[in-house]
């Protein structure tokens, strides 16, 4: 049996999440989490503790571009994404780099 310890301190483990964009796994801290509240409002999740349906994207520009042109954002959150919320994504990325 595998002990989550190592010389007496124990591991923490970091969780991962997928990019909706290229697909890869990431720590759930460098990505941007897009939610969707039980109201249905889509917005920017900056502190990834919001509640309702998210999904994440890399911080790197062609990833968003590439879910927001095949849907993959609206596929997951199962509703439509205002432009509002793509634009202010984008200028979020461009900000970071």
């Amino acid at each position: 049996m595998q002990s989550n310890q190592q010389n007496g301190k124990k591991i923490k483990k970091i969780p991962q999440r997928k990019c909706v964009g290229c697909g890869e796994s990431f720590p759930k801290s460098s990505l941007i989490r897009i939610v969707r509240s039980p109201e249905g409002e889509v917005s920017i999740d900056f502190t990834g503790k919001k509640s309702g349906r998210g999904v994440y994207v890399c911080k790197n520009s062609a990833c968003l571009k590439k879910a927001l042109k095949s849907n993959r954002i609206q596929k997951s959150l199962e509703c439509p994404i205002p432009d509002e919320i793509a634009a202010a994504l984008e200028q979020e990325l461009e900000k970071g780099e």
